[in-house]
């Protein structure tokens, strides 16, 4: 069920949680923060809260990750994929 923004912060609280790349984890087991520079070689990021991350296994980050990747980016803009099928 998915909570209406006026419930627990909204808006509020969803600019303000730690975006995180699952698709980038670093050595040490944390994660680069969400988006890419302008040139970067770095491939396509697929961000969540560090919350939801932190949550899922190793098998669902790779499953969001190769469809987020699937998608592409056609025309620019990011293309929205969902993180749990």
């Amino acid at each position: 069920m998915r909570k209406n923004f006026a419930e627990g912060g909204g808006l509020r609280k969803w600019v303000a949680e730690k975006w995180v790349d699952i698709g980038a984890p670093k050595k040490n087991g944390k994660y680069q923060p969400c988006g890419r520079s302008k040139g970067s070689k770095r491939k396509y990021p697929k961000c969540v809260p560090l919350a939801k991350a932190t949550r899922m296994s190793s098998s669902q980050k790779a499953s969001a990750v190769k469809r987020k990747r699937a998608a592409g980016n056609p025309g620019g803009k990011p293309t929205n994929v969902k993180t749990f099928t």
